[in-house]
């Protein structure tokens, strides 16, 4: 499974830690880790609202199964994530919060209140949150024997996402311009994300935007 990690830009100090941590968990599952940002060594610029945007990009290309994100509180995240298409990203503080999000909601993002997350023990509780979620099978249903109602539910969701929510194309074409650069005008992004990703359209539609940006840059 292929896992970013994306942080908004009041997180960056805390990337490198947050990312150790993860690659050390995500190692041992056999997962590989793309760090995304926001890091201190990268030239990125991503609020939570990108951060939102950011995931639901990789996320609709392919370019990665599961992302983890956060900002101080994690509610920010959220509600940005959750307003793009094909995302279901829960808010985890712990790892209870992780093995009933993976048994019952089976998504595909996490968001963490990184801000609560620094002092005495941190490595500790962010490990065991990421080991909670990679070593817990996705979609079991909990207790088991509502697993068939809780697959009911969540594929109800699934479809009122699909009649509610744009493509991710079509969000591509119409979002600001200048705030879509800020977000992937990086060469981490333009080295990893064309390399994994799985959509032409997405892709063809980001690099019509860089190339735009060198013919004549944004504000």
């Amino acid at each position: 499974m292929k896992i970013a990690l994306i942080n908004e830009n009041s997180q960056k100090k805390k990337n490198a830690f947050i990312l150790n941590v993860l690659e050390k968990v995500a190692k041992k599952y056999g997962h590989q880790v793309f760090n995304y940002g926001v890091s201190e060594d990268k030239d990125a610029h991503i609020d939570y609202v990108g951060a939102g945007l950011l995931a639901g990009i990789l996320l609709n290309a392919h370019a990665v199964d599961f992302v983890v994100m956060g900002c101080a509180s994690g509610e920010g995240v959220m509600l940005s994530a959750n307003a793009m298409p094909h995302v279901y990203c829960g808010f985890i503080t712990d790892a209870v919060d992780a093995k009933l999000f993976a048994k019952i909601n089976a998504g595909n993002a996490v968001s963490i209140p990184f801000g609560k997350y620094f002092g005495v023990g941190t490595e500790f509780q962010l490990e065991s949150i990421f080991e909670t979620l990679f070593q817990t099978p996705f979609g079991e249903g909990y207790p088991l024997e509502r697993r068939e109602i809780q697959e009911k539910q969540r594929a109800s969701l699934s479809e009122i996402k699909r009649i509610s929510q744009i493509n991710m194309s079509e969000i591509v074409e119409e979002v600001d311009k200048d705030f879509l650069y800020q977000i992937i005008h990086n060469e981490y992004f333009e080295e990893n994300f064309f390399e994994h990703s799985q959509d032409d359209e997405i892709s063809e539609l980001l690099k019509d935007l860089f190339d735009a940006w060198v013919e004549e840059p944004f504000n």
